[in-house]
């Protein structure tokens, strides 16, 4: 009858935990009131319970601090922090000490040791010590691989591994839309939710723009000469409630110029978060490039570049107009039509042609108006029409 042999128990033991804040004392309040029969016993109880803050003893909020009893839930954007400690349980001096760690995720391997030269020796009742720490980037199950190798006094080398396995989840909920305005403006509103158990102190949400846009944040207003933000004085939000921001992107001067690129660009900019929980714990999140729906301008767009608010009466006006061809190889000869209305008239020749508009280039118009009906104007009427239209491989066959 075969007999497997006993395991050999290891010289060396291994001790991981994870480092977390305390967190504050929860009571739970006991009181009645006066006419009952305890009478004021359990609020002068509550008074007297050093856990409790003075003035406010109903609360379950106490004033002391509990140490962490559990592994409690780590955050995506978080920084997890561990304490791995190897113990010479032996009487005898073990030699060439090495200790790995490494964190196992779905799609990569880390090694979060401070370093990999081996101790020579670890007398009796001594230990090796170590801390990790890793901002954790991904969401789903990180495996801790800890592994201990060394060699007893007998020149046997000795070598033993353990896993601790725990589950990273996602601290927001982070959810965009976008406006395209008929001036190239880009206008993104960011809802913001947090869906995990505790408040948090938003301390930055700001948008980093691509390389054709300049970013302005429209979540302050100016009140006697001072930025105050739209959201109050306290930058909290409490579990499951969201908060929305909202900026404006514009075109670079050297892109908005050149129609053809703003038209194409989908890619805007991605969104940093930085957060913080409990006693100051720290969170941050970075979304991915954030990508909007091309507008379809088609061949030629027409905008207002500059109106005035309020006009006289019959008196002339002026207001500039740019024209911009689109499209990337045609090129076009336009003709102006001028089309008054009932209260709105033109000052100035229909029907003339405007000349050849190249392929992304853009010609600005001065055009003067006059009103003859008091009030609100809602409509002017300008019609852009194309002669003749051909291609750039198109000319190049005639001219052969």
């Amino acid at each position: 009858m075969e007999v497997n042999p006993p395991k050999q128990e290891h010289l060396l033991a291994l001790k991981v935990m994870r480092l977390t804040k305390p967190t504050l004392f929860t009571n739970i309040p006991v009181t009645c009131e006066e006419k009952d029969l305890p009478g004021d016993l359990f609020n002068q109880l509550m008074r007297d319970d050093p856990s409790t803050v003075n003035g406010a003893e109903i609360l379950m909020l106490g004033e002391m601090l509990t140490l962490p009893q559990n592994f409690g839930n780590i955050f995506l954007g978080e920084t997890f922090s561990s304490y791995i400690s190897v113990h010479n349980d032996s009487n005898q001096v073990v030699k060439d000490i090495l200790v790995k760690a490494d964190l196992q995720t779905s799609s990569q391997r880390l090694n979060l040791s401070a370093s990999n030269a081996a101790v020579a020796e670890l007398k009796p009742d001594c230990c090796i010590d170590d801390v990790i720490h890793h901002e954790v980037k991904e969401i789903g199950t990180h495996i801790l691989v800890c592994a201990v190798s060394y060699t007893t006094q007998g020149g046997e080398k000795m070598y033993f591994r353990k896993f601790f396995k725990f589950q990273v989840l996602k601290p927001l909920d982070v959810k965009t839309k976008f406006y395209n305005a008929e001036t190239d403006e880009v206008f993104l509103e960011a809802q913001i939710q947090n869906i995990t158990t505790s408040p948090m102190f938003m301390e930055k949400v700001s948008l980093e723009p691509s390389i054709m846009y300049n970013v302005a944040e429209l979540n302050s207003v100016n009140q006697a000469g001072e930025c105050v933000t739209t959201f109050g004085s306290r930058a909290y939000l409490q579990p499951m409630d969201t908060r929305q921001y909202l900026y404006c992107l514009k075109p670079k001067k050297e892109f908005a110029e050149k129609a053809g690129i703003i038209k194409g660009v989908t890619v805007i900019g991605k969104l940093d978060i930085v957060w913080k929980t409990n006693l100051g714990e720290r969170g941050r999140l970075q979304t991915s490039q954030l990508q909007r729906m091309a507008p379809g301008y088609g061949d030629v767009r027409l905008s207002l570049e500059a109106i005035p608010d309020t006009v006289n009466l019959e008196e002339p006006f002026h207001i500039t107009c740019k024209i911009t061809n689109c499209s990337s190889e045609r090129t076009m000869d336009l003709v102006l039509e001028m089309c008054n209305t009932s209260s709105i008239h033109w000052c100035g020749i229909s029907g003339r042609q405007l000349g050849k508009l190249h392929p992304s280039s853009s010609l600005c118009l001065a055009l003067t108006l006059l009103s003859s009906v008091q009030g609100l104007q809602a409509s002017i009427f300008l019609s852009i029409e194309r002669l003749r239209l051909k291609t750039y491989r198109h000319i190049l066959k005639e001219n052969i």
